[in-house]
């Protein structure tokens, strides 16, 4: 009899012990709802960002745009270092802007 007065109270110890791994685990997912809402709220009239590809394709066009922005932003600072006038400094970063679609086609397409 002193065993399964025993073996009841080692069952209501892991029945006590899981309602509080419950109540605590009902407790968390509360606040993580109340989180996400609050940061649905805050951030929710910014559009999504859209996932870049992860292709050998995609990363080769990425890292030739990068090189062309470099390149172009040096040379413009070439200029700005070389040139007093500013005029020319604000024809070179439009001229940039405008052939660079054309420097990207001549440079990395094959």
């Amino acid at each position: 009899m002193a065993q399964t007065g025993a073996r009841a109270k080692a069952r209501a110890e892991r029945e006590r012990l899981a309602a509080a791994a419950a109540e605590g685990r009902a407790a968390e997912q509360a606040r993580s709802a109340r989180r996400r809402v609050r940061k649905e709220r805050l951030t929710g009239w910014i559009p999504a960002r859209r996932s870049r590809p992860d292709s050998a394709l995609a990363e080769r066009r990425r890292r030739n745009v990068r090189t062309l922005v470099v390149v172009l932003l040096l040379l413009n600072a070439l200029i700005y270092l070389i040139t007093e006038d500013v005029g020319t400094v604000l024809f070179a970063a439009i001229a940039s802007v405008l052939v660079a679609p054309v420097v990207y086609t001549l440079l990395f397409r094959r």
